[in-house]
């Protein structure tokens, strides 16, 4: 059995440990400055804030696969800076056409799908790169400890914001977000590890190595239910999420201010500490499969209290809000955490980047079309109506998990099957 405390004495994990931890604050921070930008500054109507969730995510969709094969070639260190150095940038860009007097919503949208494409590189080549680093053993370990700080460092974010808010407008707070992003390539430059590019004498065509990844997340029955579920779950929860700032912050929904929005982050980062917490616990009393299955079903339900905070009284839809979002945090990071390590240790890893491509193609990808149904609906039915639409639907998306042999599996397996 493996102690957690050990995991500190792997060369490589604290600097991609404090990389990560102040990256994850930066982030909190644009999270909430974006759409306060979008809305209060720039006045952006439901269909603009369609195009600006779908630029979020678009990358996933469009360069997904290909970012999975060109990551398996390349050292992915080396991609994580790259990517972080661009991410820099493009955060950066925004306040400098702030202070220029000429920020407007399409220059969201062009920086939001620059800011989706780099993200999508990292992201594969990050998830890649934990089997990589450490032994096999501490994979489950890592990525507790990583998602434990991810979420105290949501806790601070918010609070940061606020502060920060309170001096200085929504774009200025961006700032720190972009040296944030400087930070976590700095710290990566100092890491050191065994990978090597993959020869050129061994590579296949693109179309080869593509196909590859996705046979393998097809074929593993217990990987697709999951893919199919986090997929559709995405897809409804993007249907709602579009419309949320609208919802939040303009006077004829709830018409709350950006302090409570803030607010309402830091509960959700509680929840999500509470959850990566817990995690590991729950895995020995349910079981890996099984807990995979309940954590999807109540996330699905959940969405529900969203459209439920207009039909109490304000001074209470607050509340049925901070619920929505300690639930849904620590319920993201029960089922993340478990099916992550699973997917991690099943693969075999010249195939770590494929199959983590294939996976957030499929499951990233439904949401920018989520994002551009949500402004088409919200043009035609209303924020509060297209929110009550994705939630409902959200609510299903635990099928493909629940009727499959998740149901009843305790351990997932730890190897491919021969």
């Amino acid at each position: 059995m493996i102690k957690a405390e050990s995991i500190l004495r792997q060369r490589g994990f604290v600097p991609l440990w404090v990389g990560q931890t102040v990256s994850a604050v930066g982030s909190q921070i644009s999270g909430i400055a974006l759409p306060v930008i979008a809305v209060t500054f720039l006045s952006a109507t439901e269909l603009q804030m369609g195009f600006l969730n779908a630029a979020n995510t678009s990358a996933f969709l469009v360069f997904g696969l290909l970012a999975g094969a060109l990551v398996d070639r390349w050292t992915k260190r080396r991609v994580m800076i790259v990517a972080d150095l661009v991410r820099m940038l493009g955060v950066g860009f925004i306040p400098i056409l702030w202070l220029q007097g000429s920020l407007n919503i399409y220059h969201l949208i062009l920086i939001g799908a620059l800011l989706s494409i780099a993200s999508v590189f990292f992201d594969v080549a990050y998830q890649s790169y934990i089997p990589i680093l450490l032994p096999r053993d501490y994979i489950g370990v890592a990525n507790s400890r990583l998602e434990t700080t991810a979420q105290i460092s949501g806790i601070a974010g918010p609070s940061i914001v606020g502060w920060f808010l309170t001096f200085l407008k929504a774009p200025l707070v961006l700032v720190v977000d972009a040296f944030s992003y400087l930070v976590s390539a700095i710290v990566l430059l100092f890491i050191r590890d065994k990978e090597v590019p993959k020869p050129k004498q061994d590579r296949r065509p693109l179309v080869l190595e593509i196909r590859e990844g996705l046979s393998f997340v097809w074929n593993q029955k217990l990987i697709r239910a999951i893919s199919f579920t986090t997929a559709t779950s995405n897809l409804f929860t993007t249907i709602a999420g579009t419309m949320f700032a609208i919802y939040f912050f303009r006077e004829e929904f709830l018409g709350f201010s950006t302090a409570n929005f803030g607010l309402l982050a830091s509960i959700g980062a509680i929840g999500g500490l509470a959850g990566a917490t817990v995690t590991p616990k729950l895995i020995k009393v349910i079981g890996e499969g099984r807990l995979i299955v309940v954590s999807a079903i109540c996330l699905g339900s959940t969405q529900l209290l969203i459209p439920l905070s207009w039909y109490v009284p304000r001074s209470v839809s607050l509340v049925v809000l901070g619920a929505q979002f300690f639930l849904t945090s620590f319920l993201v990071l029960t089922y993340n955490i478990t099916q992550v390590t699973a997917r991690q240790r099943v693969c075999p890893e010249h195939l770590l980047g494929r199959m983590n491509a294939s996976i957030r193609f499929l499951v990233w990808g439904c949401m920018p079309i989520g994002a551009l149904i949500s402004g088409v609906l919200g043009s035609s039915l209303g924020a509060l109506n297209t929110i009550w639409i994705g939630a409902v639907l959200a609510v299903f998306s635990a099928g493909f998990v629940f009727f499959s042999p998740l149901r009843t599996t305790r351990d997932m397996p730890q190897r491919v099957a021969d």
